[in-house]
């Protein structure tokens, strides 16, 4: 029972439920995230809807639904339509934000992509994806050229160099974005239709293409908005410095707070000085971060040198949050609103956040179940349903959740089921109010920094070294990633290779936050009977020495 006296554990169903009022959820089959989210705009046209803090370039809702249907026009120009893949590989801006929407108003697919990347794993997603078109930045060129497929460029047109280099065709999001709007002719789409591929590594080291719908979005975006009360905050102005092609970024904060008529100010990187500038600046009310930027709030103390007094929240997401570091910060800024999230890429982004008004004050639990969305907890071994306060893994269902996994229906049955429960590969639990609490993963990714490390893609680049007979890699813990990759490596007789010579081959051949931080070499890696590595033993053995 929730302290209201509502009934949140069905003991019939086995199934947890939220607390919240229900929100009906739009069921026109013909409708797009782009008509939901300018659904509003006649009643502020004129109200600022991103403003990029690096580059000082703003635009109004009006001028931002604008730039959307001329950049659409210019993409179907160059023959995106329906279904067509369009990779984007580039920083946060305004005109990553333009380009996606654009994208998808045109009726196509977008897939979004880190860009530290390596060359190799770019052309892996391009590849899986069957992505026609890349959109990008100039100083990404000498990785993104291997993809040979045009290139539309974001920001001033590059030297002639660039150009010449190029056996494709070079164009420029401003030619796409001066496209008159009565050639835009927005095809029909329907809330069932796939609209992004976003990429979420799995323990085989294989990305798989997570497929998000229109209604995903949709009905994402009135969960993760359903706390902010209409009478007592007509706008919020929320600060996005979390990566947009991360679900975090762009479905939470990006889509979310603009759908409902939130301002948004946009960064390109984390940097403290310039993001306490901004907070004052634009008089930010909603911070969404991510564990090491609330370590570092924690570290430096209270803030005296500028204005955060317009800040009401600081929402923290991606990977757990530890219940110290969350008192710390909430002891900082006794003032605002320290809450924490919980959600995966397979369900848009969501699951469940703390709502002030039903949190029963306990720090280190991940909130409440998100409206619209059912959970349970399923024995490890049984998959019987389990009761409150009963670890198992967490299931979850609901209109958020993915359609399943980009041509890979062996991935996608693994994790969804026929009744439609995503299985996470979380362990937690419900308390008897209702709150979640995630204690580990049965699944093996490292979460570095919230980003995803499968260690079996680094043990199958570990085992493709000569001088390498086994390897195992385990995540261990850091108090500013939250997680960074180590590993234990088996050598090879008479080889004499060293920890040094290891960490740079892997660096060579993966993105920064993927790198080893540490090899230790051992004689033997531990495996159960059937050969199956016991990674369980090794992560507790490494625990032990801290």
């Amino acid at each position: 029972m929730a302290a209201s006296g509502k009934v949140l554990y069905s003991v019939d169903e086995g199934i947890h439920r939220s607390p919240l009022q229900p929100v009906t959820f739009p069921t026109e089959p013909c409708l797009s995230l782009i008509t939901f989210l300018f659904r509003n705009i006649a009643s502020y046209p004129d109200r600022l809807a991103i403003a990029d803090a690096d580059s000082g370039e703003s635009l109004t809702f009006a001028q931002l639904f604008s730039a959307i249907r001329s950049t659409s026009a210019g993409l179907s120009r160059l023959g995106i339509q329906k279904g067509t893949v369009v990779l984007i590989c580039a920083p946060n801006s305004i005109h990553f934000a333009v380009s996606f929407f654009a994208i998808i108003a045109a009726g196509a697919v977008a897939t979004t992509v880190n860009p530290l990347y390596t060359a190799s794993e770019l052309s892996k997603q391009a590849i899986d994806s069957g992505s026609k078109v890349v959109i990008t930045v100039t100083s990404l060129w000498d990785k993104v050229k291997f993809l040979r497929l045009p290139t539309v460029f974001i920001g001033p047109k590059a030297a002639p160099s660039v150009a010449a280099d190029s056996k494709v065709p070079i164009l420029y999001l401003s030619d796409l974005m001066s496209v008159p709007e009565a050639e835009y002719s927005p095809p029909v789409v329907h809330q069932s239709d796939i609209c992004t591929l976003l990429y979420s590594s799995g323990t085989t080291g294989t990305s798989k293409g997570v497929m998000l719908s229109h209604r995903n979005f949709i009905c994402t975006s009135l969960m993760a908005t359903h706390d902010q009360d209409l009478r007592r905050h007509p706008q919020n102005i929320c600060l996005c410095v979390l990566p947009m092609f991360h679900v975090f970024g762009l479905s939470v904060i990006t889509y979310a707070q603009l759908q409902r008529g939130n301002s948004l100010v946009v960064m390109g990187r984390f940097e403290m000085d310039l993001v306490l500038r901004s907070i004052e600046k634009y008089r930010v009310t909603y911070f969404f971060v991510v564990p090491p930027i609330m370590i570092t709030l924690a570290k430096q103390g209270r803030v005296v040198r500028y204005d955060l007094s317009s800040l009401k929240y600081l929402a923290s997401g991606a990977a757990p949050l530890g219940k110290d570091l969350m008192e710390e910060v909430a002891k900082n800024y006794p003032e605002k609103m320290v809450l924490q999230g919980y959600g995966l890429t397979e369900a848009c982004g969501f699951i469940s956040i703390e709502y002030p008004e039903k949190s029963v004050g306990k720090f280190g639990s991940v909130g409440f179940l998100a409206v619209g969305i059912d959970g349970k907890v399923l024995n490890v071994d049984t998959q019987e349903p389990l009761p409150p306060n009963q670890l198992g893994e967490l299931c979850f269902r609901g209109p958020n959740i993915m359609q399943g996994y980009f041509n890979n229906p062996q991935a996608t049955e693994l994790t969804l089921d026929k009744e439609g429960w995503l299985h996470t590969g979380d362990l937690g639990y419900f308390d008897e109010n209702g709150q979640i609490f995630v204690v580990d993963r049965i699944k093996e990714l490292i979460k570095y920094k919230g980003l995803q490390v499968a260690p079996a893609e680094l043990e199958g680049l570990l085992l493709s070294h000569p001088d390498i007979v086994d390897a195992v890699v385990i995540p261990f813990p850091d108090d500013e990633a939250g997680e960074i990759p180590i590993g234990y490596v088996v050598r090879s007789p008479n080889s004499s290779i060293t920890e040094d010579e290891v960490l740079k081959f892997i660096a060579n051949q993966v993105a920064p936050y993927k790198k080893l931080r540490r090899v230790t070499f051992v004689n033997s890696v531990p495996k159960s009977p059937s050969g199956k590595i016991l990674r369980r033993e090794l992560i507790q053995k490494a625990k032990s020495n801290l």
